[in-house]
């Protein structure tokens, strides 16, 4: 093989994305309260984008919440070239001249408004919540209790900031010591240890599930020693539902271990979890489906919360002076695109979600009005072929969005299911199944429950023909055990629902 360099002529095709587009994209994908923080971050980054806000000023024609410099839908879209940009900008300098009361020199925010955003801002600091105290400083907090050597307590302090979220200390006390730790340093750390088990909540700094439980019991509670021999030696058989395995082996009857186990499930296996639980972050949607006045179902976005942005004219009149060097002039003509930039990708934005989002509830018109198992099965490509655009900017319009509907708050993605065909020829969604099989397992006889075949067989009876490994998926995704787990060994057990007929044997 010769090697040589030399020079080669070729004609090839690329796709490139311009920086308009990458630009258009990702504030596209951008959910409403993250494209809040994209603009603010632009305002304190680009000095000649500016928001239009209402104010006593200006003249009573202008609309609140419309932007001094909106063009009219005669005019041309301003789009700004670096290269071949000319005309545009002076089209830009000359829209002051058009406007002359809109565009004034002095153009800036009355004293009233400065006081009430910062008003606005010192309310939202003193509603925020305090940050919720932490399962390591509770504990630590505790160790003030104790009249303790030193050496433990630190000891005890460096268990308590190795614990889980959970309250679980993983791995081995020598891991805690260094390389060179004697017999007594692990004598000192078993001893911390001991004392960290005994602080609140209880179980926590166990290393097992079997020594958490055990650190709960207490002596004299009901069932203490039956609790004890079914968490040391029959985890297991409890959680395989294995009941008829435990009353052989310890000789209990089944009455007595479904009372145990009821005593048993008042332990808290995460005892340190509590700590780690956060207020769920409120949603806000971005878009509302409300019902004309021909029972349609319409939506709107939520533009409230999006400032009107336009570019300041104190750069546009700057622009037209000699005070500027050409540093400067480049300076505040890329300052001026990239503002631009922004305003169209917003605008976009609104236009694209707006579409996406109204073809999306024209196919789910019948589970707004009937409810989730009437939702149809949807694919994006058939909302883009509607709205005449690529499935990728689909993905990325429906991408961490959420939607208002009269039933509630959903992402826009929950819309977009696949589905099976019935017996009867019809389409029926996935979600639809996984109610159907929900609904079958809450009905069926809990002392003989039913099996995933006899579940496939319950769903062909409805005309859902679906396979069983189908039905396993989702009963596992819906973290429902199995037929076995969920047989009641209770005596006298009554069925809460109709029993399924059972195969028969060939």
């Amino acid at each position: 093989m010769r090697l040589s360099l030399g020079q080669e002529l070729r004609q090839e095709q690329r796709q490139i994305l311009a920086p308009r587009m990458i630009q258009s994209m990702e504030i596209l994908q951008l959910p409403i309260l993250a494209l809040q923080e994209r603009i603010e971050q632009e305002l304190q980054d680009n000095p000649v984008l500016e928001i239009a806000e209402q104010d006593a000023d200006l003249p009573d024609e202008v609309e609140p919440g419309e932007a001094p410099d909106a063009p009219t839908p005669d005019e041309k879209a301003l789009v700004i070239d670096e290269s071949s940009g000319q005309a545009d900008f002076e089209r830009l300098l000359e829209m002051d001249q058009q406007w002359p009361e809109y565009f004034e020199e002095n153009f800036k925010p009355s004293r009233a408004a400065i006081e009430e955003a910062g008003d606005r801002k010192q309310e939202a600091m003193a509603n925020t919540a305090d940050r919720p105290q932490s399962l390591h400083d509770y504990l630590r907090d505790q160790l003030g209790w104790f009249d303790l050597d030193p050496a433990v307590r630190a000891m005890a302090e460096r268990i308590i900031y190795n614990l889980d979220s959970n309250g679980y200390l993983h791995g081995r006390l020598e891991d805690l010591l260094g390389a060179d730790a004697t017999d007594e340093d692990l004598q000192l750390a078993e001893k911390a240890l001991k004392v960290v088990q005994k602080l609140d909540p209880p179980g926590v700094g166990a290393r097992d599930l079997r020594e958490c439980l055990l650190l709960q019991l207490s002596p004299g509670q009901p069932y203490y020693e039956q609790l004890k021999t079914l968490i040391t030696s029959h985890l297991e058989d409890i959680e395989q539902n294995r009941l008829p395995a435990i009353a052989k082996r310890t000789g209990y009857s089944l009455e007595l271990i479904q009372q145990v186990l009821a005593e048993l499930r008042r332990l808290n296996p995460k005892p340190g979890a509590a700590f780690g639980e956060n207020a769920a972050p409120p949603v806000t949607p971005d878009v509302y489906v409300e019902l004309d006045e021909n029972g349609r179902y319409v939506v709107r976005l939520e533009d409230d919360r999006t400032p009107n942005l336009y570019i300041s004219p104190y750069y546009r009149a700057l622009l037209s002076s000699d005070q500027l060097n050409e540093e400067a002039r480049q300076y505040i003509k890329r300052k001026i695109n990239s503002a631009q930039w922004l305003i169209d990708s917003i605008q976009q934005r609104r236009n694209t979600l707006l579409k996406v989002a109204q073809a999306i509830v024209d196919y789910q018109t019948d589970f707004l009005n009937h409810g989730p198992e009437y939702i149809e099965p949807l694919k994006m490509q058939q909302v883009a072929d509607k709205v005449g655009v690529h499935v990728t900017t689909i993905s990325r319009a429906v991408d961490d969005k959420w939607i208002q509907t009269p039933r509630g708050i959903f992402p826009l993605r929950r819309f977009f299911c696949g589905g099976t065909t019935s017996t009867s020829g019809e389409e029926v969604a996935w979600d639809t199944v996984r109610l159907k099989l929900r609904e079958l397992i809450d009905n069926e006889d809990k002392s003989e429950p039913l099996s995933d075949e006899q579940l496939v067989q319950e769903l062909a009876k409805q005309g859902i023909k679906v396979a069983r490994r189908t039905v396993t998926k989702y009963r596992q995704a819906m973290k429902i055990p199995s037929a076995r787990q969920r047989r009641d060994w209770s005596a006298g057990n009554k069925p809460s629902g109709k029993k399924a007929a059972k195969p028969q044997q060939p």
